[in-house]
């Protein structure tokens, strides 16, 4: 069997595993209470229609951003996107889907994690963090790369 046989075994292989791992991930229990508390989102109507109206809200900030603090009505409309997604979160259904979207994205960036330093103890695996700290070439922090 020659090099390239081979690696196009390998590569079937490791394509196989992967499908199965998508099938055992599809069939977990974060991947159901996700499923779950967005179908109860997206069934209820009063939450619809307040997502709704946060983006419109949205779309208003996101024209006094051009200007940003000069902006006569920037702090207002920020104010008024602040207001609207706090209202959302108090549907039991909103703050429990993003509890099983955090479960969820924080299992998915584990397994990255794991598969990443499984091959290789120095392959980067970006940060599951939102808000990056910063650090790291061209962000003006220390940069190990070489």
């Amino acid at each position: 069997m020659s090099v390239a046989e081979m690696s196009t075994v390998d590569m079937a292989e490791v394509l196989t595993y992967a499908y199965e791992l998508g099938d055992m991930i599809n069939q977990s229990a974060e991947v159901a209470d996700y499923l779950y508390w967005k179908s109860r989102v997206n069934g209820n109507p009063d939450i619809q229609g307040m997502i709704k109206r946060l983006q419109s809200k949205k779309e208003l900030f996101e024209e006094t951003q051009r200007f940003g603090h000069f902006h006569p009505n920037y702090h207002a409309a920020k104010d008024e996107v602040a207001a609207v997604e706090k209202e959302l979160e108090q549907f039991e259904e909103v703050a429990r889907f993003k509890q099983a979207e955090l479960a969820l994205d924080n299992m998915l960036h584990s397994m990255s994690e794991t598969i990443a330093y499984a091959v290789s103890d120095s392959i980067k695996v970006p940060s599951n963090d939102p808000n990056p700290k910063g650090g790291g070439c061209g962000s003006g922090g220390a940069c190990s790369c070489g």
